[in-house]
């Protein structure tokens, strides 16, 4: 992770940890940077594993250790004294289980213990373990409540308990945890043993950011850019994108102006462009749109994208038949109202350019975060730049390439 390049403030200028949560990741690294390593591990530990860790990965890597060693001598949460899990997995978001005890702990001695943590715990549930630190149960505090207190846990536990891996994704912890609705998971290993515990509204809460910041990334938005960043670090997120959009745009430019001489003759070719790109742009951002929410929810399985891609294309046959309909009804007024002999051919363009042109938007929609995932990026990123220039390019070339052989007949 890149050195935090922006100055530091003078030190008594660092907000509290509520106000650190309005700012982007850098920002509050920034922020914090002028502060001793023990009050930064103790601000990120306010800000909880999804938007703390982020700030602490802005930070040098020595300086990151030196943070995550007083975190650990403060006792702070696991998340934030290190790991080596992959970003955006379970075990980025995972914390310590203080509740651990064996299965042949009375219950007596699990509530004395229990009265000896300190109350920002936030135990919800006890972890029975056997000698190797398997999971083999947990314990509700409903059933220590009503338990007798020379029980032993293994009495009253629930055996073989629902628990998370440590490498699994997010949104994939998600799935598995959607019908469950509990509030804490806990996390083993391969090999059963526990590891640590995630709480379901760290889940919930980085999955909700995810999808947030969804629609930014279609348009070429950083996911870490808040209301708050600064004008100067939201520009060098936003520009290059808005170049890439640029240029995309003189291809469309260069389309458009191949057949100018084409225009020249029919003008009212120019009143029907605006309607033939926007038609096919939002024909395509629907596929789009349904194909990214498949693939953040996983809907979208191995070996089914050929499908999609199939149902959206027809799908954008069809709606770019019917709206190409009133399209060609539209154009054939216009022309025959202006005189033009030739308004019915020139209907008949229309409704075969729109036509076509939302079947094949259908299917980059659809294609586009598929091509983007194979290559390795982000689904979203920049999706929506990349989709409208494809479609403007190819309903305005079709449109316009077949009024030019309208014309040279």
């Amino acid at each position: 992770m890149a050195t935090v390049p922006v100055p530091p403030p003078p030190a008594e200028e660092a907000p509290a940890g509520e106000d650190l949560r309005d700012l982007d990741a850098a920002g509050a690294a920034a922020r914090l940077s002028v502060q001793d390593d023990d009050e930064v591990a103790a601000a990120l530990q306010t800000l909880g594993p999804l938007l703390g860790r982020a700030v602490l990965d802005r930070f040098e890597p020595e300086r990151r250790l030196r943070i995550a060693a007083a975190a650990e001598r403060a006792g702070a949460d696991r998340w934030l004294s290190g790991s080596a899990w992959p970003e955006g997995s379970v075990g980025r978001l995972m914390e310590d289980t203080p509740a651990v005890f064996t299965a042949e702990t009375t219950v007596a001695e699990a509530v004395a213990r229990l009265r000896t943590l300190p109350a920002r715990s936030g135990i919800t549930y006890v972890f029975v373990v056997d000698a190797q630190r398997h999971l083999i149960g947990v314990v509700a505090f409903r059933e220590l409540t009503f338990a007798d207190p020379g029980q032993r846990l293994r009495e009253v536990m629930i055996p073989e308990p629902f628990a998370l891996s440590p490498t699994t994704a997010v949104i994939d912890a998600m799935r598995e945890v959607v019908r469950r609705h509990y509030p804490v998971y806990p996390v083993a290993d391969a090999e059963g043993r526990l590891l640590g515990l995630v709480r379901g509204a760290r889940l919930f809460e980085a999955q909700a950011w995810e999808i947030s910041a969804q629609a930014g990334s279609m348009v070429g938005v950083e996911k870490e850019e808040r209301i708050a960043t600064p004008w100067t670090r939201s520009f060098r997120f936003r520009n290059p994108w808005l170049q890439v959009n640029l240029l995309t745009t003189f291809i469309t430019a260069a389309v458009v102006g191949s057949f100018q001489e084409t225009i020249d003759r029919i003008v009212l070719l120019a009143v029907f462009l605006p309607v033939l790109s926007d038609q096919c742009n939002n024909t395509g951002c629907q596929a789009l749109a349904v194909t990214l929410r498949g693939m953040t929810f996983g809907e979208l399985k191995a070996g089914r994208g050929w499908m999609l891609l199939a149902k959206e294309a027809w799908l954008g046959l069809l709606n770019g038949a019917t709206t190409g309909l009133v399209a060609a009804a539209a154009m054939f007024g216009l022309a025959y109202h202006q005189g033009n002999p030739q308004a019915g051919i020139l209907a008949a363009i229309t409704f075969a350019a729109m036509t076509g042109s939302c079947a094949l938007a259908g299917l980059v929609g659809a294609g586009v975060p598929q091509l983007l995932k194979r290559f390795g990026a982000d689904p979203a990123t920049a999706s929506s730049i990349f989709l409208t220039k494809a479609t403007d390019v190819a309903s305005l070339g079709a449109f316009l390439g077949l009024a030019a052989w309208l014309v040279g007949r």
